[in-house]
């Protein structure tokens, strides 16, 4: 809480006040299920930040359009600063200011057009309104953009147009549905700027959804919901000390066995899924040179550590100080039980024949070797030109990374990768094959995973599967076998013939892999395929995904959660459609001069701008 902001008084009505809130849905299978059952909490003291997280399908979204008056409560009561929710009256509209997931913008209007229609609706209009705009305009650095068309601008600046036209009527309360989902770092650190830039000048009270763990840690208090319960509430720091003596830090003994390290106690803590008594990490993270564990409770022992994976190097075991993200893994593990199992399950052994040059294949022996090739690569939509002059090589069986923030070029130059897009110059090979020459023969070998999941909703999950399968040859008993394979042991399982359009998100993610993987690519491409998911999907997506790598498949990667960077072999970090850094994590890190990938990341983009700034200047 800031400094300055007083307790309230004993009569005042407290920002939030849950009552016994229940909110049901019916479900795929048609059966009613609690979204909220019946939460009770309370938020006293105005002008804090409080964190909502929880994992897939947890309730947060409800409970938030509940608080906001757009969902009716089946029981339970609300109350808003002594007030009901009422989208109808003015007086509770101007106390509340909303962002939902997707920013809620009018994208074919322009920025100034959206403040004018969220002013109306706020009661916010004239010389208050034109005001407001211009403060909120350099507040989020949107200032030089009011004309641009809101479905022009880059996720980051939609991200801050749609907080600020939530700012606009200055709110005692805001709500925010994960507002940095699918932005890049330094778009999340602006809008955190914002909102403390606020709360210092209003006192406004803040609840904010995320996914972003380092950012709930940040917040005065955090609530933790799964299954539409609370599972547990404090401040951060009390939450983490709930696994104190339970954190280890992993150190390889010799250079260059980092990587190594990593993936051998990932491969580990999978026996955590199936038995969480039989295994002694329950978690297992790369955190810069060090791998960060979090043992089982039936494991914790005082001051000693349990055994190291038995094919992991030589490391260095030292306790660690406990983290809001251990609390987290530890509280919510009995209750993603399953999807631990489904993601984290083991990859057979898968590795691709080389292939051999052909007439139609004219590639020479080092593009044979590596997996993809960029040679000199871009594109230009008129005269606008998204990537330039890129080059970069990925090889067999490594997990590659292509890093940036929004609007840096990356989604282009995956697409072209891919084979979705034609270069405008330049070469690429896929699985030692041309793309010019035999596009057909390279999608052949690769699996792709988009950030919508690319899903036939209307079909089921089963019906998904077959129709892949059959694009890609497979068919028959080797089909079933397959599918079987891919989906044993998680919720997907127990939903193959449910509606995809009726999955939740978890299960549809869990497709969506299953799909790409169904002909056994050489190479898989994941596009922000782990956006919107909680820590431990998202961690236990990645356990499945060192497995493939282990097992032969190629990798590459967009992410915007820079905590994944650590799992590749390699990256690259773009903007401007140009390559800024290449290398390994420990090499950009040490090459930058920080303690993380996301520090990395954010120092070198800035700094790569201040320089073409200084140029363009010059």
């Amino acid at each position: 809480m800031p400094k300055g902001f007083q307790a309230m008084t004993p009569h005042a009505a407290p920002p939030i006040s849950v009552e016994g809130l229940r909110r049901s849905f019916r479900g795929p299978d048609g059966r009613p299920f609690d979204a909220v059952a019946g939460l009770t909490f309370r938020i006293e003291t105005p002008g804090t930040i409080v964190s909502l997280i929880g994992p897939d399908g947890a309730g947060k979204t409800t409970l938030l359009r509940l608080l906001a008056g757009i969902l009716t409560p089946d029981a339970g009561e609300v109350r808003l600063f002594g007030r009901r929710p009422d989208t109808n009256d003015p007086e509770f509209v101007a106390t509340l200011g909303f962002m939902p997931q997707r920013f809620g913008l009018y994208e074919e209007l322009t920025v100034w057009e959206n403040f004018k229609i969220f002013g109306a609706l706020r009661g916010v209009e004239g010389a208050a309104l034109e005001t407001r705009f211009r403060d909120l305009m350099t507040l989020s650095g949107l200032k030089g953009f009011e004309e641009r068309e809101a479905g022009k601008l880059s996720g980051g600046m939609k991200q801050k147009l749609g907080l600020s036209c939530a700012l606009l009527s200055e709110p005692k309360l805001l709500l925010l549905d994960e507002p940095t989902v699918g932005v890049d770092p330094l778009s999340r650190r602006e809008l955190w700027r914002i909102l403390e830039a606020m709360r210092t000048r209003t006192g406004m009270t803040v609840l904010v959804s995320t996914a972003y763990l380092e950012e709930a840690a940040r917040t005065d208090r955090t609530m933790l919901l799964s299954k539409g319960r609370l599972l547990a509430e404090d401040a951060p720091d009390a939450l983490a000390q709930t696994t104190a003596g339970r954190g280890w830090r992993a150190r390889a003994l010799k250079d260059a066995e980092e990587a190594r390290l990593a993936r051998a106690l990932m491969h580990d803590v999978r026996a955590a899924s199936d038995s969480p008594a039989a295994a002694p990490w329950l978690d297992a993270v790369p955190h810069g040179e060090y791998v960060d564990l979090l043992t089982a409770a039936d494991h914790t022992r005082s001051g000693t550590p349990p055994r190291l994976a038995t094919d992991a190097p030589e490391a260095h075991l030292e306790p660690r100080a406990p983290t809001l993200e251990d609390a987290y893994c530890a509280l919510t593990f009995p209750e993603t039980r399953a999807v631990h199992a489904a993601l984290a399950a083991p990859a057979r052994r898968t590795d691709p024949p080389a292939p051999t040059r052909t007439a139609g294949n004219p590639l020479n022996a080092q593009d044979v070797q590596d997996a993809v090739v960029a040679e000199g690569i871009s594109r230009r939509f008129g005269a606008f030109t998204a990537v330039a002059d890129t080059s970069f090589r990925v090889r067999r069986g490594e997990i590659f990374g292509l890093l940036g923030p929004n609007g840096a070029g990356k989604t282009t130059t995956f697409r072209m990768l891919c084979g979705l897009l034609a270069p405008s110059g330049g070469r690429i090979s896929v699985a030692g094959v041309d793309l010019r020459t035999a596009r057909s023969a390279a999608r052949a070998k690769v699996g792709y995973v988009a950030q919508k999941f690319s899903l036939y909703a209307q079909l089921s999950g089963r019906e998904n599967l077959e129709y892949f399968g059959g694009c890609f040859g497979v068919s028959g008993r080797a089909l079933r076998e397959r599918i079987d394979e891919l989906t044993a042991g998680g919720e997907l399982a127990r939903r193959l013939d449910a509606r995809v359009g009726e999955l939740p998100l978890g299960a549809k993610r869990e497709l969506a892999l299953a799909c790409a993987l169904i002909h056994r690519p050489e190479i898989l491409f994941l596009d922000e395929a782990t956006s919107g998911a909680d820590v431990c999907a998202r961690r236990a997506f990645w356990r499945r995904i060192v497995d493939l790598a282990r097992a032969g498949t190629t990798v590459v990667v967009t992410t915007h959660f820079m905590e994944e960077a650590e799992y590749c072999d390699r990256f690259l970090i773009q903007d401007a459609g140009r390559v800024l850094a290449l290398g390994t994590p420990l090499e950009v890190r040490r090459r930058a001069g920080a303690a993380s990938v996301e520090e990395a990341f954010a120092r070198i983009v800035t700094d790569a701008r201040r320089r073409n700034a200084e140029g363009f200047a010059s």
